[in-house]
């Protein structure tokens, strides 16, 4: 794991694992606008968190890429679900805007709720195709940028599937010339 200061109070960690047994308030899911489950992030979320979480999807009806909201975490150790749709990356500079407004997004949602930790996976990576280094260094600025700023959020948790993904984040954060934090 690799903790990195941000802003005044906040943590930035960097861990591999299972985003479905994180202990935070919120999870973020990487989720298809129909908000329905799907491979990946989304289906283990959606069968952990059991079918509870698929009804609370169907009621809220979908969400446009680029934006999140957020249901209860129901079986999860999170009390959250915060689903936010990432782009399919297709090569356009849309894709960027829309994947920060996606991070951004639940960020504020998990603001907005009071919320001190939040978990996210690397959005739109996977299925959606979006090149890793490209992502990381997107999301890890657009994590900083809200972190910088008055918020409840005290720390926000990369939770990194793979090594490949996860030596993708700490390249990023060395670049961006994160401070490490004290353990």
């Amino acid at each position: 794991m690799q903790r990195y200061m941000i802003g005044q109070q906040a943590t930035l960690e960097l861990v591999a694992g299972n985003i479905v047994v994180q202990q935070v308030d919120a999870i973020v899911n990487a989720a298809n606008t129909t908000l329905q489950p799907g491979g990946g992030v989304s289906g283990a979320i959606h069968r952990a968190a059991g079918p509870e979480l698929a009804a609370a999807c169907a009621a809220i009806g979908g969400c446009a890429t680029g934006e999140a909201c957020i249901t209860p975490g129901y079986r999860l150790a999170a009390q959250y679900v915060i689903h936010a749709v990432g782009p399919r990356y297709t090569g356009r500079e849309r894709d960027a805007t829309l994947l920060c407004a996606a991070y951004r997004a639940s960020l504020q949602l998990a603001a907005d709720h009071g919320l001190t930790t939040i978990a996210f996976p690397s959005i739109s990576t996977g299925i959606f195709g979006y090149p890793l280094d490209a992502a990381a260094r997107l999301a890890l600025a657009t994590i900083a940028e809200a972190l910088a700023r008055p918020t409840s959020l005290t720390l926000v948790r990369m939770v990194l599937w793979d090594a490949e993904t996860q030596r993708a984040y700490e390249y990023a954060a060395g670049k961006a010339g994160f401070a490490t934090a004290a353990a």
